[in-house]
């Protein structure tokens, strides 16, 4: 290291919340230095989902080689690090432990803080990786497996949530239809592809908008009417024609989903939104927020593919605003599964 680098912010970003083990370094918010995922879909593909208790044997082998190679990648050592960054919560309680004890471990070694990161809050730090730019306050649109919130982002380490599932999230409803019309996992991928030879006006699935004014999500009632078609064609012995179901189903998703962000624009006046979480890569879902927000002048953003899944980059991102406003965690710092989003 030089010494104009030894005065850089360099953070080292640990990702282990589900099925995805991932390190980055970042050097002063912007510069991402490494990145590296180590992914368990293969072997969870088999069992049609997560299990829990593999993903987390996973993560205890590969931590430290994917550390390892993201600092090498970096040319840093951990002497050279201002502080490690990792996800403690939300997440699957034995991956989350993994990375948070393996973090915990290093940083006290090395002698440097430790920044605990709400894996929700990483979601949305992605896209300050690829936008400069950005001007308080923002609208996030946080769509994933386990999560579909609308957050209102008024200032670094300050969010107002507006919104969120009162049951599946919108990812998790992906990989439950995709899961019963034998496309495998994950869902939204196979779901996305599926669609592209299907007639998304097929078949006409309900979209839950709950109360008047509302801008909570309700997924479970799409996902039963599908299972509810499928079951009811099985017993006439029918032939359904899959990519149609699919092109119908992910229409539906994307039409709750651009709904209630529209309102919630108009509700807080807010310019920018901000696409977060592992559905943010559906095309459909960004062509059709890019056209309504169009006519309205309001800028849509959102991180490259590789940053929309779980990953070390964004976390990396995320505690390098907490490490600017000295937001460091205790060593007691533990595993929370069921953490909600608080401004700090």
């Amino acid at each position: 290291m030089t010494e104009s680098q030894d005065k850089k912010v360099i953070i080292l970003g640990v990702e282990t919340s589900c099925d995805e083990t991932s390190a980055a370094v970042l050097v002063d918010g912007f510069d991402l230095r490494s990145h590296i995922i180590s992914s368990q879909i293969m072997t969870h593909q088999k069992y049609g989902g997560v299990v829990p208790e593999i993903a987390s044997r996973e993560h205890s082998l590969h931590i430290q080689p994917v550390v390892q190679q993201a600092l090498a990648e970096a040319d840093v050592g951990f002497t050279d690090l201002s502080a490690i960054a990792v996800t403690y919560g939300p997440g699957l309680v034995g991956s989350l432990l993994v990375g948070v004890s393996g973090a915990k471990a290093m940083a006290y070694a090395a002698g440097i803080p430790l920044i605990g990161i709400n894996h929700l809050e990483g979601h949305i730090y992605a896209n300050f990786l690829n936008h400069q730019d950005l001007e308080f306050p923002l609208l996030a649109l946080l769509v994933s497996g386990g999560h579909t919130h609308l957050i209102l982002f008024e200032a670094h380490g300050k969010y107002r949530v507006l919104g969120y599932t009162r049951d599946d999230a919108a990812g998790e409803a992906l990989d439950k239809v995709a899961r019963a019309l034998g496309l495998g996992y994950p869902g939204g991928p196979q779901i996305q592809k599926a669609a592209q030879n299907g007639d998304k006006q097929a078949f006409k699935f309900p979209r839950a908008m709950l109360e008047p004014g509302s801008l909570d999500f309700s997924f479970s009632g799409m996902k039963s009417a599908v299972l509810n078609t499928l079951n009811s064609a099985r017993m006439r012995g029918e032939t359904l024609n899959v990519p149609d179901l699919a092109a119908s189903f992910q229409q539906a998703v994307v039409d709750v989903l651009v709904h209630k962000a529209l309102m919630a624009i108009q509700q807080t006046g807010v310019q920018t939104l901000l696409l977060a979480g592992g559905v943010a890569a559906n095309s459909l879902l960004r062509e059709t927020l890019e056209y309504e927000l169009v006519q309205r002048k309001v800028r849509l953003v959102y991180p490259q593919p590789i940053l929309c899944t779980d990953n070390g980059a964004m976390i990396a991102a995320a505690g390098y605003y907490h490490y600017r406003a000295g937001n460091f965690a205790p060593w007691t710092l533990n595993a929370v599964p069921g953490l909600n989003l608080k401004s700090i």
